[in-house]
């Protein structure tokens, strides 16, 4: 049985940093794309980061425009853990983050770098991120 289980979430004034955890357990994990999405009330999910999510390319990642310089992905393959470390956030990251995994054939496949919620199929239960200004 495939599970992800994010942790570190919490509440942060604005500037401040968390780091997340996404550990993974059900399947080989270096044969998936790790993704990082979230979503803050009345808007849809959006996705943040991925890593193996390049043409299949172990270790590859890629980050959301807007979000570059601030987030950086990480992963412990020895501990099947993928971190994003979350730095100066800002009121307006203050969301339920997910962590999900797809299969690594379609970050191969899909002709672009892997964020799009849709592609993946096996989400986390999400951890709470809240920024106070």
């Amino acid at each position: 049985e495939v599970q992800l289980v994010e942790s570190g979430g919490g509440l942060v004034q604005a500037g401040g940093s968390l780091r997340l955890s996404c550990t993974a357990s059900g399947f080989t994990f270096d044969d998936y794309a790790i993704g990082w999405f979230r979503q803050a009330p009345g808007k849809e999910r959006e996705g943040v980061s991925c890593i193996t999510c390049k043409d299949g390319i172990p270790g590859s990642t890629y980050y959301a425009d807007s979000l570059k310089g601030r987030f950086t992905i990480s992963s412990d393959n020895a501990k099947n853990t993928v971190f994003l470390q979350m730095n100066d956030l800002k009121p307006e990251d203050t969301a339920v983050y997910y962590c999900a995994a797809a299969s690594i054939s379609k970050s191969v496949l899909y002709g672009g770098p892997l964020l799009n919620p849709h592609e993946y199929g096996d989400w986390g239960q999400g951890t709470q991120v809240t920024v106070s200004s």
